[in-house]
């Protein structure tokens, strides 16, 4: 065990070697970067993110104008709203979501963390670490706020239209306060100040402290839709100062392997956004989760096996269960796609039909954590006994069975909701079989390669090949819900449309499984 002194003589040695360190890392940066260079990524960048704003405002101010004069319940797939939710509560409920998302991924990424050579050249000494993590810290919770508060302006005025310019900012400094607090929250995890010390590490474990830090959460989320006076922006400003109080003195007593756990994930999840490897990223932050079920299906998989095929799919669906896929996220998309049909003002068709979309994207990529780690290493499936077909349909079996019950159950809540007649649940559990069969093709894309020109079309150079790849399993997914969503648009369900849904997951399910991955 190191032991770290902290004498403030120490802690000094431990800034100046933090220093210099970074400051002989800048000159040698800007050592090897011209001016030129320089200009030209300023320039660049500057246009972009100024094109961005420019879309982003246009479109912001086209769809407040379009939900301000929206009536109250018109134009929505269900016929009758029984049970009308107030706006202001989906609003916090995505606000509060926000900060869940901002909390999770900042404790997935440390948030106090160290690179792999800061690991080795500070970790070592037996000096005080706090002049080392502290500072990142410190720039991790101001860009994060700020970022949040730009991000929440508009949408602040598309939700909240009556408000005055005053209230807006408010709110959203509210909001990137509150941001700020989810990471300091993640950072007292770290340290295990909240969570398993105060009633014993056997008690709850970390429950514990994602329980506290949820509840902080949602009463931060409640406080951006308060915003006619000054107390609630104050109120938060007040709890993030106290909480960073509590942090800072404590910085330095961040676990080693606590610090390199944080800057490993953070490293192998900024490089796979850097290529734009979705399933790269999927498995960094899914990395974290170490807890697995080994006495799960512990009976189903002691049995004798019969032949190479069952085998192969008793071991593909005990993996599946034993790997504990969260059962959170996709209750919590269903719970959204309900609430979307029940707020007050009555949110249009497309948007409706975009987040079901949506939520039925984001519950099927997380469905493929056992095709993400078996496309690693594709020369072991190679050397099974049985055809690639074979293999790849044992691989898609419990994600179209999963996907298919979540459907069957959205399918079943629009139907009590008046969306369509009781048709639409076989037509959401074909679907579904489409959906599943989309996560083990998006599984086994290959990463985008950046060195392939773009095709010239009228319109300018697109990168064809690239969107190829990033689109490879997104595309099926989102074709197997066309005929479920002409069905919800309509009102009902013709006989057509089931027919159409078995033949468009039918021939999604035979491609994945036919089709050989391409390889890089």
């Amino acid at each position: 065990m190191l032991a770290l002194d902290r004498s403030p003589r120490h802690r000094e040695l431990a800034a100046e070697i933090v220093r210099f360190t970074r400051r002989s890392t800048r000159h040698y940066k800007r050592s090897r970067i011209s001016w030129g260079t320089r200009f030209v990524d300023v320039y660049s960048w500057g246009l972009g993110i100024g094109v961005s704003l420019t879309i982003a405002a246009s479109f912001v101010l086209a769809l407040r104008n379009e939900i301000a004069h929206r009536a109250s319940t018109t134009g929505s797939i269900i016929g009758e709203q029984w049970l009308v939710l107030p706006e202001p509560v989906l609003w916090t409920a995505v606000t509060f979501a926000a900060l869940l998302v901002i909390s999770n991924l900042a404790r997935k990424l440390g948030p106090m963390s160290v690179n792999g050579a800061e690991s080795s050249w500070w970790l070592t000494l037996p000096v005080d670490r706090r002049p080392m993590v502290l500072p990142p810290f410190l720039r991790k919770v101001a860009l994060t706020g700020a970022g949040a508060a730009v991000v929440y302006l508009p949408f602040s005025m598309v939700t909240a239209v009556g408000r005055a310019p005053l209230d807006h900012v408010l709110a959203s400094l509210t909001f990137g306060l509150a941001a700020a607090i989810a990471v300091i929250l993640a950072a007292l995890q770290q340290l295990a100040f909240i969570g398993p010390r105060l009633l014993g590490p056997r008690l709850l474990g970390p429950r514990l402290g994602r329980t506290i830090a949820a509840a902080v959460l949602l009463a931060c989320a409640v406080l951006p839709a308060l915003t006619s006076s000054g107390w609630p922006t104050a109120l938060v400003a007040v709890a993030a100062v106290g909480l960073l109080a509590v942090v800072v003195p404590r910085a330095g007593q961040v676990r080693g392997d606590e610090l390199v756990r944080g800057g490993a994930v953070a490293g192998h999840a900024g490089a796979s956004l850097f290529m734009m490897d979705s399933n790269e990223v999927l498995r960094a932050l899914g990395g974290t989760r170490k807890r697995v079920d080994g006495g799960r299906a512990a009976r189903y998989y002691g049995r004798p096996a019969q032949g190479p095929l069952r085998a192969l799919i008793r071991a593909d669906v005990v993996a599946f269960l034993r790997l504990n896929p969260p059962v959170t996220p996709p209750i919590l998309w269903l719970a959204a796609c309900i609430t979307i049909l029940l707020v007050e003002g009555g949110l249009p068709e497309f948007a409706q039909l975009a987040v079901i979309v949506i939520a039925g994207c984001a519950t099927a990529s997380g469905l493929g954590s056992v095709a993400r780690r078996t496309a690693l290493v594709p020369e072991l499936d190679a050397m099974l006994p049985l055809h690639q077909a074979l293999v790849r349909t044992s691989r898609t079996l419990m994600p179209c069975v999963a996907m298919s019950v979540w459907m069957a159950a959205l399918s079943s809540l629009l139907v009590l909701l008046g969306a369509a007649n009781p048709a639409l649940i076989g037509v959401g559990a074909l679907a579904g079989v489409g959906m599943g069969a989309g996560t083990l093709r998006a599984a086994t894309r290959t990463p985008p390669d950046w060195t392939a020109p773009p095709v010239e079309t009228p319109f300018g150079p697109v990168p064809r090949a690239q969107l190829g790849s990033l689109m490879r399993g997104l595309d099926v997914t989102i074709l197997a819900t066309v005929p479920l969503l002409v069905a919800l648009y309509l009102g009902f369900v013709p006989l057509s449309v089931v027919a159409v849904q078995g033949a468009f997951s039918a021939g999604i399910f035979l491609l994945v499984v036919l089709t050989r991955p391409k390889r890089s």
